[in-house]
């Protein structure tokens, strides 16, 4: 929902950082699977509790995140490099759900229904990009993106949202998750409603 708001003000700071890493011949791939590797760390610090230090994993991961696209879009996109970045994207998203289950039993169910609503919001987004792509459909607003990214109530800017909250206040846990699986129902059905009607 706010991802079209907020990438036109990161967009230029991304620019200026990604610069002289394509200089110095690092690649978009590169810098998402060194992203991935440190966003796995918020796994074992999550399952410890060490909220704080599982926070700045998250951060920098949702940091380099940014970073590969904007040094993609100067090197040149690449259809690799979009299946690799939204690939890591939904397992690291996954990772720190599970951590917080690790981390405290109570957080199971909690944990469960919101990779349950992840499933919903993942798939629909996933196969309607499939459908696009086929069609030679192309989103306005994202029209840098290596593929066509559907929106709704949760996106990217609102989950990154939803962890910095649940790390600061791992306490709420449980209402966070249900709440925002909630919002990713919503989100679901809007997809399945609009990538339906678009395509037939």
């Amino acid at each position: 929902m706010f991802d079209r708001h907020l990438i036109p003000l990161i967009r230029r700071p991304l620019q200026l950082l990604a610069a002289p890493l394509c200089r110095a011949g690092i690649s978009a791939n590169q810098i998402s699977l060194i992203g991935f590797a440190v966003g796995m760390l918020a796994l074992p610090l999550l399952a410890l509790g060490w909220h704080g230090w599982a926070l700045a994993a998250i951060l920098f991961n949702r940091l380099l995140d940014g970073l590969d696209g904007a040094v993609a879009r100067q090197t040149g996109i690449t259809d690799c490099g979009g299946f690799l970045d939204i690939s890591l994207d939904f397992i690291f998203y996954a990772v720190v759900v599970l951590g917080f289950a690790l981390g405290d039993p109570t957080n199971a169910l909690p944990a469960a229904t919101l990779l349950f609503a992840f499933m919903g919001t993942g798939s629909s987004f996933l196969a309607f990009a499939i459908m696009a792509g086929k069609r030679g459909i192309e989103n306005p607003v994202y029209h840098h993106k290596s593929l066509y990214y559907l929106g709704g109530l949760t996106e990217g800017s609102e989950t990154i949202a939803l962890f910095v909250l649940m790390c600061l206040w791992p306490a709420a846990f449980a209402p966070l998750a249900y709440g925002f699986a909630l919002l990713c129902a919503i989100t679901t059905l809007t997809r399945l409603w609009s990538g339906y009607h678009t395509l037939r």
